[in-house]
């Protein structure tokens, strides 16, 4: 199959139904780059990243920056996956130092990823449909992840009443990636992103306006995919990363607006885990599944 072909297949949504088609859909992507790729780029600022450059069949376009520390080939994920559902139905028992963390962070990573960069090999035309399109299986992928482990959640609306002098007036109607209720109340909303890029203003502010508008203290949380795009350069045989996270804005935000309370990141900016407000917010995605989601609810 071309990498073409490939690419088409990402972008039906039907198939990544369920975490079988995002696997599937994984494997099939890891084995066609394990052979036919025309070049692996490395960064040049952190070599850790990478760029896959696609053959003629994909116009020898270039893909979005990959952790190399984080992608599993071929070989590696064919492994792990079997052992998927197991650690997820499981997590609850996976130990702060277990290696199994490293599997689940990884291979999550790896099967979004391999969806971002078929879709790379879209002609540039069909850049903001792709980017679009990539957003919305990350954020259904999510979910999955979250039902897997055994709790119920949407994506939808939520009302907030406002009340004046006691009496509700009206209704305001907020959208959420990430709505988990029990029948009786709200218990956690949150926002899936691919990136905080442009986005971590609202998802702070959504927190206050709705904690403010309610007089109550629902969590709210983020998960992000990365934060690291290819840097724009004069000349295009240099290949670098930048970062598109805003620490000034999210400490700001942090200490003068409210914190939110959670925030979780697939690929983790250095400076998250050594910078002070940063590192006391900011985890790598397994925290969430294995430890706090039970704890926020």
């Amino acid at each position: 199959m071309k990498i073409k072909a490939i690419a088409e297949k990402a972008t039906d949504k039907h198939n990544f139904k369920d975490l079988k088609g995002y696997a599937d859909f994984c494997s099939l992507y890891l084995d066609y780059v394990a052979d036919n790729l025309q070049a692996v780029i490395i960064s040049q600022n952190e070599n850790h990243y990478q760029f896959y450059q696609y053959d003629k069949s994909g116009n020898f376009q270039i893909t979005r920056p990959i952790n190399s520390n984080l992608m599993l080939d071929a070989v590696r994920f064919h492994d792990v996956r079997p052992n998927l559902l197991d650690m997820l139905h499981s997590v609850k028992d996976i130990g702060a130092d277990d290696l199994k963390r490293d599997w689940i962070n990884n291979a999550i990573y790896t099967i979004q990823q391999s969806i971002g960069a078929a879709l790379d090999a879209l002609p540039a035309g069909s850049s903001n449909t792709a980017r679009k399109l990539n957003g919305d299986l990350f954020e259904q992928f999510i979910r999955l992840i979250i039902k897997e482990i055994g709790i119920d959640c949407r994506a939808g609306v939520v009302q907030i009443p406002v009340y004046v002098d006691g009496y509700k007036v009206f209704d305001m109607s907020y959208q959420h990636d990430l709505i988990i209720e029990s029948p009786e109340k709200l218990m956690l909303i949150g926002s899936i992103k691919t990136s905080s890029k442009d986005r971590i203003d609202k998802i702070f502010i959504d927190k206050f306006l709705y904690n403010k508008l309610t007089d109550t203290h629902i969590p709210h949380i983020a998960v992000f995919l990365n934060d690291v795009q290819r840097k724009n350069t004069r000349s295009e045989s240099k290949y670098r990363i930048d970062s598109t996270f805003l620490p000034g804005h999210f400490k700001g935000y942090t200490v003068k607006l409210n914190p939110l309370d959670g925030v979780y990141y697939c690929d983790i900016r250095p400076n998250m885990l050594t910078e002070d407000i940063l590192k006391d917010h900011i985890k790598t995605f397994d925290h969430l599944i294995c430890e706090d989601i039970w704890k926020f609810l």
